[in-house]
């Protein structure tokens, strides 16, 4: 778990550093130059112009409809990422025995730990990897989304419901609901993790609040794509993982009474 946790924030801090140097602070145009700008953000930008004209200029309708394309488009790596997911976790009691069988920290004790993790691995047909395969190709594809939404300029000057698109909310209700989505679907998304790992936990009430102070800072544009991104994930993980979390709410209802 840690190493995904790592290899996460490796990944987010990658295509920051990429996104760093592709004139991220210029609008984007068809004349933007760089693979980054070429090829993810002015598509992206584009297909969410061209939906806005024909919803009849609605930026904000756009954006929804935009938002749930793409997830749409990448909902068969998450599923075979959630499996692999799931795959791990079913093995961790026979890999902890393993640990706890060669505990000791020699080099031959370890390398035979290795052996036997691997035997194990292709006795059960899981590939340890196979979830981080997906990461690679959803994040270039939602942060590409997510400079193009911030750097549309017909987005900012457009407004949706009861906000400016292109300035922060001023009631802080998305902010708000960016917030509580994202601990309802990180929620969902650790159902039976989160209490054996306190690092988890952590992060199950930091995000939320992280994600509340940017977003009260940032253009609603920027929250409505959580939001929606959000929702959308809710929905997802509910019929993905409905059985386990309808056992973890039934064991907290008992454990209450």
């Amino acid at each position: 778990m840690k190493k995904r946790i790592f290899l996460v924030v490796g990944l987010v801090f990658l295509m920051a550093l990429i996104s760093g140097c592709s004139q991220t602070n210029l609008p984007i145009t068809s004349e933007s130059t760089g693979f980054w700008n070429e090829y993810i953000v002015y598509p992206l930008s584009l297909l969410i112009i061209k939906v806005a004209e024909f919803l009849g200029g609605s930026f904000g309708l756009s954006i929804i409809i935009v938002t749930l394309i793409i997830r749409l488009a990448i909902l068969p790596l998450m599923i075979k990422q959630t499996k692999s997911s799931k795959a791990m976790q079913a093995l961790q009691p026979e890999m902890q025995a393993l640990k706890e069988k060669y505990s000791s920290k020699d080099q031959k004790t370890q390398q035979k730990l290795q052996e036997e993790t691997m035997k194990l691995f292709q006795k059960h047909g899981v590939n340890p990897l196979a979830g981080c395969f997906p990461l690679l190709i959803q994040m270039p594809i939602l942060i590409g989304f997510y400079h193009a939404i911030s750097r549309t300029r017909e987005i900012a000057e457009h407004s949706f419901l009861w906000f400016d698109l292109g300035s922060p909310d001023p009631f802080y209700i998305l902010p708000l609901v960016a917030g509580a989505t994202t601990f309802i679907q990180q929620k969902m998304t650790m159902a039976g993790t989160a209490n054996q790992n306190p690092q988890m936990a952590m992060m199950l009430w930091m995000m939320p609040i992280m994600i509340i102070v940017f977003a009260i800072s940032f253009p609603a544009a920027l929250s409505l794509y959580w939001v929606v991104g959000n929702i959308f994930m809710i929905v997802q993980t509910y019929f993905i993982k409905g059985p386990e979390i309808k056992a973890e709410t039934g064991k907290a209802g008992g454990a209450k009474k």
